[in-house]
């Protein structure tokens, strides 16, 4: 189980990265000029090590294409991949059932206030 979830997160920075590539193109054809890498937040230290790992495994075998993009992405300089722990991802007060302290934490990382609080 573990490895077909990292497969999956694994294809899913490509596709992110595939997609950052695409708005960088874009920005550039408007003389828009972005030389910084772009962030990539992911929860996945598998993914993270597979990526940034040199060597391929035989497990990696079957998304070595992916693994090269991604890995090329890194070494340009495109992308700068980067652990985010999962209490802190932000899409889970939109997607998962939350206790309440974790859900005001979150909606403070949104910078969402309650309007109706007293001061």
């Amino acid at each position: 189980m573990s490895r077909l979830s990292a497969e999956v997160e694994y294809r899913s920075i490509a596709m992110t990265t595939c997609e950052l590539k695409w708005l960088k193109g874009i920005l550039s054809s408007l003389n828009v000029i972005h030389s910084t890498p772009m962030f990539l937040h992911c929860d996945s230290q598998a993914a993270l090590n597979i990526s940034q790992n040199p060597v391929f495994h035989d497990r990696t075998k079957h998304i070595e294409v992916d693994c090269h993009f991604v890995r090329d992405a890194i070494i340009l300089g495109d992308i700068s991949p980067s652990f985010v722990p999962t209490n802190e991802q932000l899409a889970d007060i939109f997607t998962k059932t939350l206790g309440k302290q974790q859900y005001f934490f979150l909606l403070r990382k949104l910078g969402i206030r309650d309007l109706y609080s007293p001061t």
